[in-house]
């Protein structure tokens, strides 16, 4: 609740089994009212349901309606922690794509040393062409736009060397694409440099966006684990750790992954973004701000504006 506290000018609609939302706003000591309402959904898609089940099934589904809200302009943005894959099924189908946007791609914010850097596509759509992944750079460019306030934000291609005669095919042709698009783009990128904030934007098709993603998690947590270890060795380095603690904090709330909780999907005519289904209520909050952000700042019409410049530029 403390978003719609901060937040003057938003409202929230919740969707989902209306005795459980009630019991939860009470549990909060909140109420419905102007600002918070409640829109009755007596199915719920579960976590392991196949995709094709609950687009063609579950009609009355709590993520269904929540995307009908934002196709019928009842709500500018659906903010959703349940199944992946349903959730990307049911938004395109129900949604549709925006004009020159042939697949929409999960775009999230990682955290670099210069501050945070936008990645996608990573893992809606595996096998891309030369023409998606310069949608993509298209959709990332927008997105950072917005929220940022950069105006051409950098665009890297991630590869396997930064020479132009590295990587396959698709990504040679992507490469060109880019350089001739108008985009501010950088060139290929490694893999070291994705979180040296390099680039504002980072393309790749969704094979290597998801790898990279979660060979990151398994990184964070093994350094994690092994700081633990070190610092309960013995009693020494259990001072050493006291000691050393308002560091480590600082070091924590830095790379902490619950402020970049939120995925968006970008190229669909709405916007919708997904936590994390393990997110707590700060994690979960980052998600709808992700959102907020970008209705506020019109990232849809940016996408479209951008991507019909590039099309006529190409006629």
């Amino acid at each position: 609740m403390s978003f719609v506290d901060e937040n003057k000018d938003a409202r929230v609609l919740l969707v989902g089994l209306p005795e459980v939302v009630e019991s939860e706003l009470k549990r909060l000591g909140a109420s419905t009212g102007d600002r918070i309402q409640v829109k009755p959904a007596p199915e719920v898609v579960a976590m392991d349901e196949a995709p094709a089940s609950a687009l063609r099934g579950k009609r009355k589904s709590s993520m269904r309606l929540a995307i009908d809200a934002v196709k019928n302009q009842d709500a500018h943005a659906c903010v959703s922690a349940g199944n992946t894959g349903a959730l990307m099924a049911i938004s395109r189908f129900v949604l549709k794509m925006l004009p020159g946007i042939e697949r929409p791609a999960i775009a999230s914010f990682l955290p670099t040393l210069r501050g945070h850097t936008c990645m996608l596509d990573l893992g809606a759509n595996v096998d891309c062409t030369a023409d998606h992944l310069l949608q993509f750079a298209v959709m990332g460019s927008s997105l950072i736009s917005a929220v940022d306030h950069i105006d051409r934000p950098s665009i890297g291609l991630l590869n396997i060397g930064e020479e132009e005669i590295k990587g396959n095919e698709v990504v040679k042709q992507a490469a060109e694409l880019l350089r001739n698009s108008g985009l501010n783009f950088y060139g290929n990128i490694e893999g070291t440099d994705i979180y040296k904030g390099t680039t504002d934007v980072i393309v790749c098709d969704g094979f290597v966006g998801n790898v990279a993603l979660k060979t990151s998690e398994g990184l964070a947590q093994m350094l994690a684990g092994y700081l633990r270890e070190e610092f309960g060795r013995n009693l020494f380095t259990q001072i050493s750790g006291a000691m050393a603690w308002p560091v480590i904090n600082a070091f924590r709330r830095r790379v902490d992954h619950r402020r970049y909780n939120g995925a968006s999907l970008l190229g669909l005519k709405g916007i919708v973004v997904k936590s994390h289904g393990s997110a707590d209520s700060f994690g979960f909050r980052c998600a709808i701000e992700r959102a907020y952000e970008e209705a506020r700042h019109d990232v849809l019409r940016r996408i479209s504006d951008r991507m019909a410049t590039i099309n006529r530029k190409a006629a």
